[in-house]
């Protein structure tokens, strides 16, 4: 069985920076073991697949070591490739997933994703959180993810996690934040137990950092930078129960995948 692989930098407007995801159309679904087996041996931060679903899709996100319930930027990737080469009439994209619609749309030289809001609230962190991840936080919080916010970007950046005791997290993952130099705040995210360390650029993760800032910031529209060696720059804007993230993606890599069943 053959099908096309492709690959798209996302939040990013030129190749080797942004988040790189492996994007998979198919006429089917295959079974769950297949597509995990085909994100394991793409071995990026996120595999997406998606089916036609009438005139929309059906969109499920894979790291190499397990399926998740929602991921950004193979989200945006996956509709940068519906929207400038598979059907370039479109100016929107649906998606069905784990966590509900999600509407893609052209918003003038950018593609704006319609994702639920998961505010963080105050928790008491896990042993051994603040210890593998280095610093001196300010506050923890948690939604899906812990939120352990820094006071300033440098202390951001120059964070050296420790991804063996980051491994026992109760929780899926971790972001480190804090205000921005030059925009209004910036994250890392890492994410060691799901095969993925440190992710370059983190849509779902600013689910719960947009609704954080806009609430501490006192305003709805903020600018936003994952400070990853890599490095991506996301347009947010908070709307209620739902937050918009914004940016540009390109294509890298194109090909067919072959399997024997």
């Amino acid at each position: 069985m053959k099908f096309p692989i492709y690959q798209i930098d996302a939040f990013t407007d030129r190749v080797f920076a942004g988040n790189p995801a492996a994007v998979c159309p198919l006429e089917s679904w295959l079974p769950d073991e297949t597509l995990q087996a085909i994100a394991a041996e793409n071995n990026l931060s996120e595999t997406a697949f998606f089916v036609p679903k009438g005139d929309d899709f059906e969109l499920r996100w894979f790291t190499p070591g397990v399926e998740v319930d929602l991921c950004g930027h193979a989200t945006l990737a996956t509709a940068h490739l519906i929207l400038s080469r598979l059907e370039r009439e479109r100016d929107e994209v649906r998606f069905h997933t784990k966590s509900g619609l999600l509407t893609v749309v052209r918003d003038g030289g950018l593609l704006s994703m319609d994702f639920p809001s998961r505010p963080p609230a105050p928790c008491a962190p896990c042993a051994g959180l603040i210890e593998a991840l280095g610093g001196t936080p300010e506050a923890v919080l948690a939604a899906r993810d812990y939120v352990v916010v820094y006071g300033n970007e440098d202390e951001v950046r120059a964070l050296t996690p420790d991804m063996a005791g980051l491994m026992a997290l109760d929780r899926f993952a971790v972001i480190a934040t804090a205000p921005g130099r030059d925009c209004d705040f910036v994250s890392r995210f890492f994410a060691p137990a799901k095969g993925v360390p440190e992710d370059p650029v983190t849509g779902s993760a600013h689910c719960s950092l947009v609704p954080y800032w806009a609430a501490r910031l006192g305003k709805d529209a903020l600018d936003a930078r994952q400070v990853s060696a890599r490095g991506g720059a996301i347009r947010c804007r908070n709307d209620g129960d739902r937050v918009h993230l914004a940016g540009k993606a390109v294509l890298y890599m194109e090909g067919m995948a072959s399997i024997r069943e």
